[in-house]
């Protein structure tokens, strides 16, 4: 499988496990609020209001926000509270090399 496919297909379970309770729960355990967590991400805090409220974001968005918290040692598993990685620093792929990452809302 090429490289973009398994990229592609990665990041698809990325954006599909990370949900917006975890990113609540996520910041809750850092003791992060919304704007700590915009300035980690690159993401606006309307962006990351709307995301935990339920309301659609960007692909991008999301992985911007998965990619901050697991960079904090916490990893995201669909059903389950997040939960800390020990020396694991997650596993989704760091959004900025991606060609629409200036897209982040």
């Amino acid at each position: 499988m090429p490289h973009s496919a398994m990229r592609s297909t990665f990041e698809r379970i990325i954006i599909n496990q990370f949900t917006p309770l975890h990113c609540t729960q996520a910041r809750e355990m850092l003791g992060w609020n919304f704007e700590h967590l915009s300035e980690q991400s690159k993401v606006s805090v309307q962006a990351i209001q709307r995301f935990e409220a339920g309301e659609p974001v960007r692909d991008v968005t999301r992985l911007a926000l998965a990619y901050s918290l697991e960079a904090e040692g916490l990893v995201f598993f669909p059903g389950f509270a997040p939960g800390r990685g020990g020396n694991i620093r997650g596993t989704t792929p760091d959004p900025m090399g991606r060609e629409d990452f200036a897209l982040i809302e």
